[in-house]
């Protein structure tokens, strides 16, 4: 499954015990965003639901997520066409073996999150570079938490965090793209602070695959 660059991201576990009274959008997006300042890596399986309009059907993946700040992630796909994206803090690749390419982007520069992938990867500031909101309609267990890029040239229009409501710990989040299209990813098995090493982060264009940049 491609993963729009223009999708995706956000914030991990926190400590911190919140009130069961709602706590207002601008005290939790400063609790999370403190939170995940603490966290240097994490791992996950992940499930990713997709839809939108240029889809014949919505569609539903699943897969291995592997961060480590900054500017590092290894997405890696068990279904669909088995996909990798892999960021080494300088490349990002974007591995189609099926398809039998590879598309190779330098990272952006810069601290803003104009991507939520690079987000999670250490970019950005929840307080700083989005408008919070709470909607009214919120699940029992969990605090969702609607973020609104400020920055005029995001790639998607709307991330929405789902966190856990005593720990904050991220439980998955939806993006919303500029074409209203959705990919909601879930969270499990998450691990954090692990340290691995920047090898697990390295690429190697396999032979006889088309590079495409």
């Amino acid at each position: 499954m491609r993963i729009s660059w223009g999708v995706v991201s956000v914030i991990l576990a926190t400590g911190t015990v919140l009130a069961q009274s709602t706590p207002s959008a601008v005290d939790l997006a400063a609790r999370v965003q403190a939170r995940y300042a603490t966290v240097r890596d994490f791992t996950a399986d992940f499930t990713l639901k997709q839809r939108s309009g240029l889809l014949p059907r919505d569609s539903e993946d699943r897969g291995k997520v592997a961060i480590k700040k900054p500017d590092r992630m290894r997405w890696t796909f068990a279904t669909g066409n088995q996909s990798q994206v892999v960021a080494d803090g300088v490349q990002i690749y974007s591995y189609f073996p099926k398809d039998k390419y590879v598309q190779v982007a330098p990272m952006p520069k810069g601290n803003n999150a104009s991507t939520a992938l690079l987000f999670l990867a250490g970019r950005g500031d929840i307080t700083r570079d989005f408008t919070a909101q709470l909607p009214a309609d919120q699940p029992t267990v969990e605090w969702n938490l609607r973020l609104t890029p400020k920055a005029a040239n995001a790639e998607f229009a709307q991330l929405t965090l789902m966190v856990d409501r005593q720990s904050l710990t991220l439980r998955g989040f939806t993006v919303v793209d500029t074409q209203g299209g959705t990919q909601t990813f879930r969270f499990t098995n998450l691990r954090e602070n692990q340290a691995p090493s920047d090898r697990e982060f390295t690429f190697s264009i396999p032979k006889g695959v088309d590079i495409r940049q």
